[in-house]
């Protein structure tokens, strides 16, 4: 199986800057996207910005410029670098990663890490 533990949330001020961690352990044979999802109070879960093998991100519109995806494929970790921070961007933060697993058998896999609050403060 493959785990995901997610560090980096917290409390900051509007316009601060918080950045969060997830890595990757486990039967990993490959990973093919790395990502961020959102899910604010009362609100669906977003996907908020993607990294893929091929080195392409994608970000929704709402944090794009703001926010910066990056991977460090020997150490299987994604990092959501997020600056600016605005009010509504206080959400639980879930690192996605897919891929596949090599144990018991080579087969795909899609795993989530628990969350991680982020909450900006006025």
């Amino acid at each position: 199986q493959v785990q995901l533990v997610e560090s980096g949330g917290g409390v900051v001020q509007a316009g601060g800057s918080l950045r969060l961690s997830c890595a990757a352990t486990g039967s990993i044979f490959n990973i093919n996207v790395m990502g961020w999802y959102r899910q604010a109070p009362g609100k669906q879960r977003e996907l908020t910005a993607s990294s893929f093998t091929d080195g392409r991100t994608t970000y929704a519109d709402s944090v794009r410029g703001r926010f910066t995806i990056s991977r460090d494929n020997a150490k299987n970790t994604v990092y959501l670098q997020m600056n600016g921070l605005k009010l509504e961007d206080t959400a639980v933060y879930y690192c996605n990663v897919v891929g596949l697993e090599k144990a018991p058998m080579v087969r795909p896999y899609n795993a989530w890490g628990q969350g991680t609050q982020v909450t900006v403060s006025s």
